[in-house]
């Protein structure tokens, strides 16, 4: 499946400032960066539960926001690129 995650994150304390790091470490570990609160991940149905969980274990669920968009299957292979955009080769092999 294919996932859209945005996230705003309360940065008004150093506790807020941990939550934001944390999130980002979360949403790196499973997928691209595209702007700054910005993932697209290509991910299976128990993954997504664990991202979820994980996610939801550090945000403050009062100050702070994430939303998952679930995409149609091919929609990273269609998206249109403006101005200082990456490809982040979903589908791409890894080399490691």
């Amino acid at each position: 499946m294919e996932l859209l995650i945005t996230y705003d994150v309360d940065t008004t304390s150093p506790d807020g400032q941990r939550r934001l790091r944390q999130v980002a470490k979360i949403c790196e570990g499973i997928g691209h960066r595209v702007q700054k609160s910005v993932f697209e991940v290509v991910c299976d149905p128990p993954q997504r539960l664990r991202l979820e969980t994980r996610l939801l274990d550090v945000i403050d669920a009062a100050t702070d926001s994430v939303r998952i968009y679930q995409l149609d299957h091919g929609t990273f292979h269609h998206t249109q690129h403006l101005g200082a955009a990456i490809d982040p080769g979903h589908r791409q092999p890894w080399i490691i």
